[in-house]
């Protein structure tokens, strides 16, 4: 297909998987598929910085309003560390220095600290990040020598394991939340041992139900064609809300933006507006909405069904 082509007129609205390369930016990615399915948008759900690989969806047509629902999904990485080595950047694409007098760590020393850095921690991010600082992403203030301070930030790790050890090096498997540093995991566990450690490799394995086992290479030759094979249900980036199914009638109240009356006891106990995805018969994603348990009611705030013309 002609690179010329362009997505004019079709219906191009899904999840891509893709497998990012290193030395790529997550923008860069998303500028590739731009350019091949204008002028269908295209967003993606959770950077990769560029020495980073692995997992990297991307967001299509309406699907780029799910963004959020994607990112808030538990993320799995794979990140090799060095102990001994600082770096302004926390990884090895900084200015690297070694730690003087460096200490041998043992495996078990390592594994001890682990547990400090697992459930809901404080963490600063590195200064080399993508965090707003007065209104500036904090990596341009860097990159200009300016002094700043980023404020610490809680964030959630659900599991971390080591899975390699050879001292300097050791691996870990670590399962977090959204907005979680892995970089500032290993520049703090070094901190902690008193050695210092910097990232010398990171790969994102899993973003909630996307793994890298299906993710599609981005040396694959783009096209419409294979960017359309590989497109999958916007459903996918919601699978973390309490779903709802709806009938036809229902299904046509959505579209015309009405609200539904349902049973309260399809959904969780709570008095608080809850979302909810609201699913076709077929379990496409038709809307999402919210859930007032005061009045039995749900709103809609996001419709994706339309109605056959």
């Amino acid at each position: 297909m002609s690179s010329k082509e362009t997505a004019t007129g079709l219906n191009l609205s899904g999840l891509l998987n893709l497998h990012k390369p290193p030395e790529i930016t997550s923008r860069q990615v998303v500028n590739q598929i731009q350019k091949r399915i204008k002028p269908v948008k295209v967003g993606h759900a959770g950077t990769l910085d560029p020495l980073a690989t692995g997992v990297l969806v991307v967001c299509l047509g309406s699907a780029t309003r799910l963004i959020r629902f994607v990112q808030d999904q538990p993320k799995e990485y794979i990140g090799e560390f060095i102990l001994g080595k600082r770096s302004d950047t926390d990884d090895l694409s900084g200015n690297v220095i070694d730690t003087p007098g460096c200490p041998t760590i043992t495996r078990t020393q390592l594994e001890s600290c682990l547990p400090d850095f697992q459930g809901q921690i404080e963490q600063v991010p590195p200064q080399y990040s993508a965090v707003h600082i007065g209104g500036r992403r904090a990596y341009d203030l860097a990159r200009q020598g300016k002094e700043f301070e980023i404020q610490p930030r809680m964030v959630e790790v659900y599991e971390i394991e080591l899975t390699v050890f050879q001292f300097p090096l050791f691996q870990l498997r670590i399962v977090c939340g959204s907005g979680t540093y892995i970089r500032s995991i290993g520049r703090d566990l070094g901190e902690q041992l008193g050695t210092g450690a910097t990232m010398s490799s990171l790969v994102r394995t899993r973003i909630g139900q996307f793994s890298l086992d299906n993710a599609m290479q981005l040396d694959e030759e783009l096209s419409l064609e294979s960017i359309s094979r590989h497109l999958q249900p916007a459903a996918l980036a919601v699978t973390n809300l309490p779903q709802y199914q709806c009938n036809a009638q229902e299904l046509q109240f959505l579209s015309q933006g009405r609200k539904l009356k349902c049973n309260p006891e399809q959904f969780p106990d709570t008095n608080q507006i809850t979302e909810i995805a609201v699913m076709t018969q077929e379990g496409a994603l038709a809307a999402i909405a919210e859930w007032d348990q005061s009045i039995h009611q749900l709103s809609p705030r996001q419709v994706y069904y339309q109605p056959s013309k």
